[in-house]
């Protein structure tokens, strides 16, 4: 007798936390590896939220929460959504959740039936598709390459829709690849939306401060998209607070209802301490946490400026979030020390196996022939990084 569900086989194992598993074992070992696999900020909780936090303990602040959230911090979102975004919600239309992951978790199982189709547009980060199959709804994923900065046009966008389709995700800016859709870019996109009024949206804002333009712009704050488009934001990236699970999203009043609902028989209320800490963060704004964006932007044009030693790859310069992704096309077939390079996952296995560098192959973001580099890191190990791509590439042939 089969002892575990069938729907188990629809999940992979995290590409992300595997490499910066095999990273990891590796540094225990003593090896000195150079990880650019993870997306996480390499900086501490800055020191205001910190305090907040111990003043939340204590005061007493260690009881369940509302499911949805505490309706102080409902209307903090609210406030920062308006302020920052020009999205009008009521604390009624948000939901809180243990981190985006779960808001989006909760928003898939509140939306996809089976067969179902959800259209993701490649590359994307590495959870949106084993959600959707997790809950046998059916991915569809139109590919974004290099050339057109890996954003999906309108007419692949027109292309990809169909009277079955449910629901549409992105992340904006992008994890894997940076790149931030503009105001003309969303606008575009909500014409051929409006020719698909059963379709919802889910945009996926998570790196929304860490911006290197000058304006952002929500899809949500669209009034003819308004009702459908779910977005869904957090504290993870723009206030290094991976750790602390905070994420929320702002959606209809039946689709908030309904992921409360769902979570309410999963985890209840996130974390009492982090609610409090949130209203903190998210009153204060992005001018706190602004010196992470710089640092971020320096390291990014170090990087490219670095990576010109390297030859045959292709890219484009990302104008948000942490992330280099890189067209290594070229690469495979190519031989390593008479090792045939297989494809990209291979590519980051000799990678990591033998010049000791962690990187994310680009298959698992439903983009083969790409590697993913986080630049959290410093200004030495991104130098160290691309030394190790030279060290590598003296062994081509």
């Amino acid at each position: 007798m089969k002892t575990l569900a069938n729907r188990l086989s629809h999940l992979e194992t995290s590409a992300t936390l595997a490499m910066a598993s095999k990273a990891k074992a590796l540094k225990a070992k003593g090896v000195d590896v150079v990880d650019m696999s993870l997306g996480e900020p390499d900086f501490n909780t800055p020191a205001y939220l910190k305090e907040a936090a111990i003043k939340a303990i204590e005061e007493g602040n260690s009881f369940y929460t509302p499911v949805p959230g505490t309706l102080e911090l409902r209307k903090a979102i609210c406030h920062k959504l308006k302020r920052d975004n020009n999205i009008e919600a009521e604390p009624s239309q948000v939901v809180v959740s243990t981190g985006a992951k779960q808001a989006i978790s909760n928003i898939i199982m509140a939306l996809i039936n089976p067969g179902d189709e959800v259209v993701i547009p490649a590359p994307y980060w590495v959870s949106y598709a084993d959600i959707v199959k997790f809950m046998e709804g059916k991915v569809i994923s139109p590919l974004a390459g290099v050339e057109q900065d890996y954003k999906i046009t309108p007419k692949q966008l027109k292309e990809s829709l169909t009277s079955k389709t449910k629901l549409f995700i992105f992340s904006n800016p992008s994890n894997p690849t940076g790149s931030v859709y503009n105001e003309e870019e969303l606008r575009g996109l909500a014409q051929i939306f409006k020719e698909f009024p059963d379709c919802y949206i889910v945009s996926d804002e998570i790196y929304e401060y860490i911006l290197f333009q000058e304006n952002y712009f929500s899809l949500g704050s669209l009034p003819e998209l308004a009702h459908r488009v779910i977005t869904v934001n957090g504290l993870s990236k723009a206030f290094a607070m991976t750790g602390w699970r905070l994420g929320y999203l702002t959606a209809s009043k039946e689709i908030a209802d309904a992921c409360i609902s769902i979570q309410s028989q999963c985890t209840s209320g996130t974390n009492s301490i982090t609610q409090v800490v949130a209203i903190t963060a998210l009153n204060q704004g992005k001018e706190p946490v602004s010196f992470m964006k710089e640092s971020f932007f320096k390291r990014r044009n170090l990087f490219i400026s670095e990576l010109t030693k390297i030859k045959n790859i292709h890219l484009s310069i990302p104008h948000g979030a942490f992330y280099l992704f890189i067209d290594f096309k070229l690469w495979v077939g190519k031989k390593y020390k008479n090792i045939l390079i297989q494809d990209c996952t291979h590519l980051s296995n000799l990678l990591l196996e033998n010049v000791y560098l962690a990187l994310t192959p680009g298959a698992a973001f439903g983009a083969p022939g790409h590697l993913r580099f986080s630049y959290a890191t410093s200004e030495e190990r991104i130098r160290e990084a691309v030394t190790r791509l030279e060290m590598f590439q003296e062994d081509l042939s």
